[in-house]
């Protein structure tokens, strides 16, 4: 990605970004979490509706001193703010605010960040195998480097859903003993020998690399914690609208709002008195998804679904525990 000017920001619309806006319904005097800042496109929909304030949150450095002009030109009314998304809670009590009208997130990587070689998000740009969306903790080329066979396998199963994630760690233990694995085209090169695409398949690599990026971001821990603090944060009425872009996205989010908008009919084993009441209204009975036009645009979007709900008056519900999959300490001081 060449660094985001404002005019890069002025341009930029996020994929189903009318939907989402659409679904978020912002009105005037209302107060907005952008949870993924990225280029700034839901963040100056949300502006171009007069009276509204936004609260922009992004880990990536770049994004939060490239969305500098779109703060300028707000006049106040959007803050900036460089963490996890994941925190969403306590940045917006940090800002004064216990409640807000809606949240929206974009979930994953962003295109900026997969079109910038040096950040190495994607093997088709040569560049160092990093993959932080921030800039702390370990890259990809640490966890290559130490993690066990076993550990790359399951990261490489359980979050790139790669079949053939038990030869694929194989072939990367052998290779980091003859010279350690540094950049995009060694990695992809290793895998490619490995993983026999069919024709018209996606290149060998995709998954390895989409397992690696979630691990190292922890992005689907991330996405558990950001819509439970959403949960909390959203007053009565407001809306949560979240795009995502693969499947374990999609199913986490399905999952967390089919959890919460269930209404409480009580059966032999637990009363209806013991459950909770449902803290959504689901919006999107079915994901809404990408027309032709925009996926001709845009072929990201080909994958990307939405799905929104609006807040009840009902309690949040109680956080559940994150799934017991590999988790990134554990991995790099050797389980």
């Amino acid at each position: 990605m060449n660094p985001a000017g404002p005019n890069q920001i002025q341009r930029h619309i996020p994929v189903l970004g009318r939907e989402a806006i659409e679904l978020l319904s912002p009105r005037d005097g209302g107060i907005y979490v952008d949870a993924t800042f990225g280029a700034g496109g839901y963040s100056r929909a949300i502006l171009d509706i007069a009276g509204t304030r936004v609260i922009g949150i992004d880990r990536d450095r770049s994004a939060i001193s490239a969305g500098f002009d779109l703060v300028d030109q707000s006049a106040g009314r959007l803050t900036l703010v460089e963490d996890r998304f994941s925190h969403l809670a306590e940045i917006c009590a940090a800002q004064g605010l216990s409640l807000v009208d809606g949240v929206v997130m974009d979930v994953g990587v962003s295109s900026m960040q997969l079109d910038q070689a040096e950040r190495g998000f994607s093997f088709r740009l040569g560049g160092p195998l990093d993959m932080r969306m921030g800039h702390d903790g370990p890259t990809a080329a640490d966890v290559i480097a130490v993690a066990s066979e076993a550990d790359l396998a399951n990261i490489i199963y359980i979050f790139g859903e790669e079949r053939y994630s038990r030869p694929v760690a194989k072939a990367i233990v052998a290779a980091r003993k003859e010279a350690p694995i540094e950049t995009t085209k060694a990695l992809a090169d290793i895998v490619s020998k490995v993983v026999w695409p069919k024709p018209g398949e996606i290149h060998p690599a995709t998954r390895t690399f989409q397992a690696l990026r979630i691990f190292v971001n922890a992005e689907l821990d991330e996405l558990y914690l950001a819509l439970s603090a959403a949960e909390r944060v959203l007053k009565p009425g407001g809306r949560l609208v979240v795009v995502s872009f693969h499947s374990l996205e999609d199913r986490i989010v399905k999952n967390f709002l089919v959890e919460r908008g269930k209404a409480g009919g009580g059966s032999r084993h637990l009363p209806e008195m013991n459950q909770a009441a449902p803290s959504f209204v689901i919006l999107t009975k079915r994901p809404v998804t990408a027309g032709g036009d925009e996926v001709t645009a845009n072929p990201r979007a080909r994958s990307a679904k939405l799905r929104a709900a609006e807040r009840t008056q009902a309690a949040a519900h109680a956080a559940a525990a994150l799934p017991a999959w590999p988790v990134l300490a554990d991995v790099m001081r050797g389980g």
